[in-house]
């Protein structure tokens, strides 16, 4: 397939990001963006969650070199009591996360940022908030039966449109933000970048 310059790039191998942009209907073409995200997290110190999604929904984007073209980049990161999350590194760790999620209230930030020829023309950050119910060993230890290994690449261990939903008594949020990006706030400033959007 010939992609034109009205095909965006979007810098991550995100399925659920890919599904969203695809079911919307925007061209885009996927091309991870390669960057160290926890060394990039651990410069930024105690800097504000969203700051940090932000920060790295744009370092994604300007990772990704497409000239003339508009490039996306998204993050998403999790923060329960104060301490942020990332995607669990195992099994085990994924139940550890779960562990300490359980009844309480976790916040889910999600930001993007859209680049063209090295620079950022714009940024955005949202935050959903969502009450886990408690959650017992033995719910864990199916639950992570059932959705392993396909959580191990999401934040906050849980797909919104799979079991993960199991997770939460109550959600305060926009969908597509819970997803892992904003979509609506993404589409309306592709339309002001010029982007074709069928």
């Amino acid at each position: 397939m010939t992609l034109s310059s009205q095909t965006i790039v979007l810098a991550s191998q995100s399925a659920s990001r890919r599904a969203m942009l695809t079911a919307a209907g925007v061209a885009h073409e996927a091309i991870p963006a390669r960057i160290d995200e926890r060394a990039l997290e651990e410069s930024l110190g105690d800097a504000a969650a969203p700051a940090i999604a932000l920060a790295l929904a744009e370092a994604k984007a300007l990772a990704v070199a497409a000239p003339a073209r508009l490039v996306l980049g998204s993050d998403s990161l999790v923060v329960v009591d104060g301490r942020r999350f990332d995607k669990p590194t195992s099994r085990e760790n994924a139940a550890e996360h779960l562990r300490f999620f359980s009844g309480k209230a976790l916040e889910l930030h999600s930001a993007a940022a859209l680049a063209r020829d090295g620079q950022i023309v714009w940024r955005h950050a949202d935050v959903a908030r969502l009450q886990v119910r408690p959650l017992s060993e033995a719910f864990i230890a199916a639950y992570l039966d059932a959705e392993w290994p396909e959580v191990s690449g999401c934040v906050g261990v849980f797909r919104m449109e799979a079991l993960g939903i199991q997770l939460f008594s109550s959600i305060e949020g926009d969908h597509f933000t819970i997803l892992g990006m904003p979509l609506l706030p993404v589409l309306n400033a592709l339309r002001q970048e010029g982007a074709s959007l069928s």
